[in-house]
């Protein structure tokens, strides 16, 4: 017998909180002289106030206790991140960004899928790697990146490892927050990586964020860190609580659909038959994987 898989449902909003980072930031490019590095950066910085406020407020004098062997896992959980927002954005400038997102996002699942096999010992069952491919092919169809944007030629090789690179950052990301999920407070594990992201970022970041901005930057960048970044991480390792790895990186696949139909909705910009053919696959997918096999009927 099926039953809901509630934690897969708190990764599923997570992604969707993550869908609409890229229809703000697009929304703050009209209204500042901002790059991608400096966003990132402000998001993270708004973000660790709240969460460490938020932390302090909820485990008090325990928001510092923390096993041993979990300290590490953070410290990689923190650089995870860094190095995936920094090789991502590295690879559009030599790619482009639909062939950067195409090899990033679809590749991360795969990732996910060998590692979390080999380091955590998770099955890949039938449904999952069935809807591991669903996933897969649909973000392709949605992305709709043309044969001659993957050209083989000069610095787009180096892109293209780039992309890789920040897939493998990305997956490990996945990886260490599942390990934390079960052993620390959401809270501790984001306040606390988030810190060690920013510490990674402040040395590129130096000179993107010497910048005034306007009011209405000021509240979209708020909206950035308190909405999709602070609330969106600490639901994500609330769901990794009850959600295999893989699983997870399929779900947050849900991030570009969410970003195309925004743009869709709101900005006008076309939605092709190959991606309405994607977006059905993907949720397809996301379908599968919504309801898991109870075990405690089993006799």
């Amino acid at each position: 017998m099926d039953t809901p898989n509630y934690g897969l449902w708190l990764v599923v909003l997570t992604a969707l909180l993550w869908g609409t980072i890229g229809f703000t930031a697009q929304s703050l490019y009209n209204v500042a002289e901002i790059n991608a590095l400096a966003i990132i950066f402000y998001r993270l910085v708004i973000a660790i106030p709240v969460l460490g406020l938020a932390l302090v407020g909820t485990l008090g004098r325990r928001a510092l206790a923390f096993r041993k062997a979990d300290l590490g896992v953070l410290l990689l959980m923190g650089v995870s991140f860094a190095l995936f927002q920094l090789g991502y954005f590295a690879a559009v400038a030599r790619t482009g960004v639909a062939v950067a997102t195409l090899i990033t996002i679809c590749t991360a699942p795969l990732f996910v899928a060998l590692l979390s096999a080999r380091l955590l010992r998770e099955r890949l069952s039938r449904r999952v790697l069935t809807s591991l491919t669903l996933a897969v092919v649909g973000t392709a169809l949605l992305i709709d990146v043309t044969p001659a944007a993957l050209a083989v030629e000069g610095q787009q090789v180096f892109g293209y490892l780039l992309a890789l690179g920040a897939a493998l950052s990305y997956a490990l990301m996945v990886l260490s927050s599942r390990r934390l999920a079960a052993h620390a407070h959401p809270l501790q594990a984001t306040t606390f990586a988030f810190t060690v992201a920013v510490l990674v970022l402040l040395p590129f970041s130096l000179q993107a964020i010497s910048v005034s901005l306007s009011h209405e930057a000021w509240w979209l960048l708020t909206y950035l860190g308190l909405v999709p970044t602070a609330l969106g991480y600490v639901l994500f390792i609330f769901g990794m609580r009850t959600t295999e790895a893989t699983a997870a990186s399929i779900v947050t696949l849900l991030e570009p659909l969410t970003a195309t139909l925004l743009a869709w909705l709101v900005l006008g910009e076309q939605l092709g038959l190959w991606g309405v053919l994607g977006g059905a696959l993907l949720l397809t997918a996301i379908a599968r994987l919504s309801f898991k096999r109870s075990e405690s009927l089993r006799t």
